[in-house]
């Protein structure tokens, strides 16, 4: 099998066949008297299965596990595919967890904007002052300073932010996780607008699942080849 009779099967170059022999996505290819490759069922296998790969794990991930293939570590293969899996069902979980929050999200009780200071706040969630003050390091929450007294002063956007925070914080989600949450909140323009975000979310977390049993199929084949 010549490179470009690989290639046509995915509409690749050869040269995207070459590189990936010279990567250690493919094992290396038989050479003929006259220096050319000739791969044989098993580099179609293994094309295969790392493009089927690509989707469900990202393509360095992907790389990985075939070159660990490739070098007879199975077991380094299928340690980077738990990886993640583990990782898709940690964002299932940060999903679920935000789709709670929002759902369980108490609106502001201030009439207004703008009035809410960091005591009165910290007491409601039964928190200190001092983990409010953490947050805003975090760049959760940034509330303004009232200008004469220099105090934190929470609009209801704040308020909501801190809210969503605190439930997610109870969930054991880390302030990184929940920085992008909150940050999705306000992309979206609030939490009725995000419902439309949070289904996209849900429909990529399950392309992605179903990526991975094609993945999974597809380097299943790949091994069975001798």
């Amino acid at each position: 099998m010549r490179p470009i009779d690989l290639a046509r099967e995915h509409g690749l170059s050869t040269q995207a066949v070459r590189n990936y022999e010279e990567a250690g996505i493919l094992p290396p290819a038989e050479r003929s008297p006259h220096g050319y490759r000739r791969y044989a069922p098993r580099h179609a296998a293994a094309l295969r299965a790392f493009l089927a790969l690509i989707p469900a794990h990202g393509h360095a991930a992907a790389g990985a596990i075939m070159r660990a293939v490739n070098a007879g570590a199975v077991e380094e293969a299928l340690r980077l595919i738990d990886e993640s899996h583990a990782q898709l069902a940690d964002d299932r979980h940060t999903l679920e967890d935000v789709e709670r929050a929002l759902r369980d999200l108490a609106p502001p009780r201030e009439p207004e904007a703008g009035v809410t200071f960091i005591g009165p706040l910290a007491r409601r969630l039964g928190v200190r002052p001092a983990t409010l003050r953490a947050w805003e390091r975090a760049e959760l929450i940034t509330p303004r300073r009232d200008p004469r007294t220099g105090y934190r002063v929470y609009t209801s956007s704040d308020v909501r932010d801190v809210l969503l925070a605190h439930q997610l914080r109870r969930g054991g989600h880390g302030l990184e996780q929940i920085a992008r949450v909150l940050e999705r909140v306000r992309a979206a323009g609030g939490p009725e607008p995000l419902q439309a975000t949070l289904r996209q979310w849900r429909d990529r977390l399950t392309a992605r699942g179903l990526a991975m049993l094609a993945g999974a199929a597809a380097l299943g084949a790949c091994l069975e080849r001798p």
